[in-house]
This record gives structure tokens, sequence and C-alpha cells, in this order.
């Protein structure tokens, strides 16, 4: 199926299954391939929703990086539910895509029945951001320049990735495999657009604490990048839980499908029977044995 977005980048979606809609959001090394083992086990319960992202054939390529920013992402989104006619749905989104949950939520949060943002933080400490874009520069240059397989090899290699190669070398290969078969100058215009120039989720504190949807941030535990910024985000937003898988890194839907799995449908149907609670106030005292 083709949707064409309010600014008419026409973008590659998937529906399976029936229910609740569930819009799963896809990372940067990711497509929405990468969400094989979630659509199969949630699609038996609700209609799952997976796109590739602009810049990610079949979805279209736009030549220029200004096609591509924080903003689009997050309202490809909001596109890809008006394109289906869902006015609102469950939104799960891993790194680049959780980035774009997070936005769609702050955005439009009338239409996000619940957030899965997981797997966020990648530059987001002032200390890293020159760092972060640099070194995105670099990878979009490599994407330009380098084979296809060698530029996907240089970033599917990355520190956060060893642990899904340590644990499952088949899903692994698989995973570098499609990252190979990504667009470049998808790629290239994907980091110089989204990933160089998106916000910290440090600077946006104050929106988050007004956040009213229910949400659940995940990260791994070998995830250095993203556990500052997790616990932050579960500190800032009254209605969010925190899952840390351990032994894991980045990509942690595909390297711990069963715990990843376990942990949004628990989180899903506390949601959908109205039982997931904001944080109680008594709890933010700033006392640690309550004598204040």
């Amino acid at each position: 199926m083709r949707i064409t977005t309010s600014d008419g980048v026409t973008l590659h979606v998937e529906d399976t299954g029936h229910g609740a809609p569930i819009v799963f959001v896809h990372e940067f090394a990711g497509d929405c391939r990468s969400y094989e083992p979630q659509v199969r086990h949630f699609s038996r319960r609700y209609r799952c929703i997976t796109f590739n992202a602009r810049g990610y054939p079949p979805s279209d390529v736009p030549a220029s990086p200004d096609a591509y920013s924080q903003a689009r992402a997050r309202d490809d989104i909001r596109d890809v539910l008006d394109g289906l006619g869902v006015q609102g749905a469950h939104i799960v989104g891993i790194s680049m895509g959780g980035f774009a949950a997070l936005h769609f939520g702050l955005t439009y949060p009338h239409r996000a029945k619940s957030l899965v943002i997981a797997g966020v933080g990648y530059g987001a400490p002032a200390d890293k951001r020159a760092q972060f874009a640099e070194e995105c520069e670099v990878a979009a240059r490599r994407f330009e320049t380098l084979p296809a397989a060698e530029a996907a090899g240089s970033y599917g290699r990355g520190p956060t990735r060893v642990q899904y190669e340590n644990k499952d070398p088949r899903g692994y290969a698989e995973f570098m495999a499609q990252l190979a078969e990504h667009d470049p100058r998808g790629a290239a215009n994907t980091l110089r657009g989204v990933q160089k120039r998106r916000p910290s989720v440090f600077d946006l504190a104050e929106a988050m604490k007004a956040l009213p949807v229910p949400s659940l941030i995940m990260t791994g535990d070998e995830d250095d990048p993203c556990l500052e910024a997790s616990l932050f985000m579960k500190r800032c937003i009254p209605s969010a839980g925190l899952v840390v898988l351990p032994c894991t890194g980045h990509t942690l839907n595909l390297e711990e499908p069963a715990a990843f799995n376990a942990a949004v449908a628990d989180f899903l149907a506390a949601v959908e029977l109205g039982r997931w609670p904001r944080r109680d106030p008594r709890s933010l005292t700033g006392s640690i044995l309550g004598t204040r």
C-alpha cells in the first residue's frame, strides 16, 4: 500500500491484523521489516501498521536533505494515520522512530493512545552534541561514497550493536543484509536532515512534563548513549514507566524480541483497560526516608 504525505512524498505502508491500531516506527538502520517479530506477535490481537520512512525504498527518496527533519518524521506518522482513516493509535518507535514517536505524542497527544519510546538518546547530552553531529556527517559521506555493504558494515557494527551479533549471529546477519539494501542518498539525507539536526530530549523537559499520554520508556542496559536520556524521560513524563533490558544493546526489539514483546504487551493491556497509572505526587517530595 502507498500513502502520500501532506508534502507530496509517497510512503510504503503495510497493514496487518485487526483490533486497536499500533503504528511501528523504525530506526535509522532498519525499515518496516525490522518489526517482523512484533507484527507476527501483535497482529493476532491488534491492527499492526508499519511503514518505510521517506528515504527508504519503496518509499520515495526526496533528493534534498531539506525534505527530511524531525518535524517531518513526526508528521509522516500523522499522514499515515490520515491515509488509513485512523484517528488514534498506539505508537511504538525505536531510536530514530522513538524520537518521532515522542514528538508525535508532544504535538498530537489526542491521536496517541500510548507511546513506546525505545532506544532514544543518541546525541542528546550537551557534551555529545558536536561529536554526534560530526559522526552523522562522517556516516553520511560513507553512504554516499562507499559500496553499500561497506557503508552498512561500518554503521551496523557500532558499540551498541555487538550485543546483537554475539547473541544471535543469524538474526544479526539478516539485519546487516537489509541495511546494505538501503538507498545511499536516502540514508545520507536522513542522517543530515533528521539525525544531525534533531533537538535533544534534554531540551524537552517542560513539554514532557505536560505530556498526558501513557508512555513506556525502553532501553538496553548496554546502550550507553540512551541510559541517561531514558532516566530523564521517565522522570519528566508523568505517565511514564521504564523498562531496562539486561545485557542488551540498541537493537533491542530484534536482540530480545520475547522480552520486548512481553513488556509492550503488558503495557498495552494496561492502557486498554485504563489501568496504566500516572506518577503519584507523593513519590516526588525529594525525601529519601519520608522524614521531610
